[in-house]
């Protein structure tokens, strides 16, 4: 091995653990600072619904469909690079979105902060498994990532109800910029760079047809949620995502040196992570955008407050993380990642009891569970996606689980919003004519909502029946917020089935992905 290519692993260790976990914790701070702050947004900016959802999808689509170009480029160029290239992406785009005047302009931020975040989020941990290659005392750092990942979910919703009490909503975007800076200094001097030991190569077929098929397959599905999957466009952009897909994987089979080793799926544990990866984010990320609307809509919270409920979910999940990752090394992940998704689908399930009147203390308990079952899974999910291949392709498998697990993330909203609307949209008729609203007026009320959302509903002057019209749209809301638990928990004990049967020690060898004829070593075998 050619120690100018990859250095001791040893060296630096302390300075990579730090300057990793603060890399994802600013790559991730704009999802949830975002998401709370999006009615502030609209009033602003005078956003219609549509415009207003882009504001996150333009930062998760590059996110989504970069990050396996990003673990590569790593691989190749140098780790080091990209981390900072990425910390400057970061910071410009908060730059951009800081200084915005228009709904467009936040449009471009957003998405050069996407595409900071896909740098960091696979850099950050091939440079933690590059310095720690014993994947026993892996799992212990890997757990300080997870806690990172987990933790801008906690403080973000606070940041922002903090900052829009005071001052307006573009100052939430002030916190990344001297964030990156100061770690793109450190990271200069302190840093130690890595590289895949085994040449690699830029996949450029891979990436293009990666790009198109999750670009296409997101905005099919944000898109036929707001006009119908009916309509052309929505129809060639499903379309065209499933064609990219296939080109994809052909093209991955074909390659000499793939971006993503479909070898790497003969892994029953990588193939498990996979699918619980898609799982988790997609319920995490969905369940935080449903959950936001019910606390506005339905129970008609500030920013702060619910603020403070939502970080009962995450900041369980950031303290359960630590102690789930030193127990990884004495109980198996098969065990910690199933129970963690069958506390997570019992706590979907308990929360299909709330209502508009559900006291905090009521809710609290439900959402402890919650962020209990998703720490059980977060970081032995990722622990488990490294270790599942070889020393040499961590960085492809890290890239791979953070693409899947941001495939997840954007479609989440997407999926569980479609489901909120259609069935709320679908209620409201019966519910209007059960609180006693006038045919004419129920028929405004619900002409509104489909032509502008459900929120619009809430600025409408009804007269007398303002207040039964209100009613209504909070049980009708309610009817599909409890189709989305549904749903989401019964994803999360499919995904605790798949970890029961492919989540086990294989029998055989480590896969031998992008290099048939080579020998497996006994490192190899012990990290699978």
């Amino acid at each position: 091995m050619n120690s100018a290519t990859t250095p001791d692993p040893r060296s630096g260790r302390a300075a990579t653990l730090v300057l990793a976990c603060l890399g994802v914790f600013v790559a991730y701070l704009p999802v949830t600072t975002v998401s709370v702050s999006l009615p502030a947004i609209q009033r602003a900016l005078g956003a219609s619904t549509s415009e207003l959802s882009w504001v996150s999808d333009a930062f998760v689509l590059p996110m989504a469909a970069l990050i396996l170009t990003t673990g590569v480029w790593g691989d190749v160029h140098g780790r080091k690079k990209v981390f900072q290239a990425g910390m400057a992406f970061c910071a410009l785009g908060a730059a951009i979105s800081l200084l915005s005047g228009s709904v467009q302009v936040l449009w471009v931020g957003q998405a050069v902060s996407g595409i900071g975040a896909a740098a960091l989020l696979p850099t950050t941990l091939a440079l933690i498994s590059h310095a720690v290659p014993d994947h026993r005392e892996r799992g212990k750092f890997i757990g300080f990532w997870a806690m990172s990942l987990t933790a801008p979910l906690a403080v973000g919703p606070l940041i922002a109800g903090a900052l829009l009490e005071h001052t307006a909503w573009r100052w939430i975007f002030l916190l990344p910029i001297p964030l990156s800076a100061v770690l793109l200094a450190v990271a200069a001097f302190g840093l130690p760079d890595s590289r895949a030991p085994h040449g690699r190569r830029l996949d450029w077929p891979g990436q293009i047809t990666a790009a198109v098929a999750v670009t296409a397959l997101v905005y099919g599905v944000i898109e036929g949620g707001a006009d119908g999957f009916g309509e052309p466009a929505v129809i060639t952009a499903l379309t065209l995502g499933a064609v990219a897909a296939v080109a994809f994987v052909l093209v991955e089979l074909r390659s000499t040196g793939p971006m993503l080793d479909l070898a790497l799926f003969r892994s029953p544990a990588f193939t498990a992570t996979a699918l619980v990866a898609v799982v988790s984010f997609l319920g995490l990320i969905g369940f935080f955008f449903v959950l936001s609307l019910y606390f506005g809509l339905v129970q008609h919270l500030s920013t702060m407050q619910a603020a403070l409920r939502l970080v009962l979910v995450s900041g369980t999940s950031l303290v359960a993380g630590l102690p789930v990752g030193r127990l990884m090394h004495r109980i198996s992940p098969r065990v910690l990642i199933t129970s963690g998704l069958v506390l997570v689908a019992a706590a979907l399930f308990a929360m299909t009891g709330v209502d508009a009147h559900t006291s905090y203390a009521a809710l609290a308990w439900r959402l402890v569970l919650l962020g209990l079952g998703m720490g059980a899974v977060l970081t032995p999910m990722t622990a488990s996606a490294v270790s599942a291949v070889p020393f040499h392709l961590a960085g492809m498998a890290a890239a791979g689980n953070n693409a899947i697990r941001q495939v997840g993330a954007a479609l989440g909203p997407a999926v569980l919003g479609t489901l909120l609307t259609a069935r709320a949209l679908n209620a409201l008729p019966e519910r209007l004519a059960d609180a006693g609203v006038p045919a004419q007026t129920g028929a405004r009320v619900v002409d509104t909502a489909r032509e502008h959302g459900l929120g619009a509903v809430a600025g409408l002057d009804l007269g007398p029946a303002t207040g039964q019209a209100l009613t209504a749209l909070s049980d009708s809301f309610l009817d599909g917020m409890r189709l989305c638990l549904l749903v989401s928990a019964g994803l999360a004990l499919l995904a605790a089935l798949a970890c029961v049967l492919l989540l086990k020690s294989p029998s055989g060898a480590a896969p031998r992905a992008a290099d048939p004829g080579r020998p497996v070593s006994e490192a190899e075998r012990a990290a699978a």
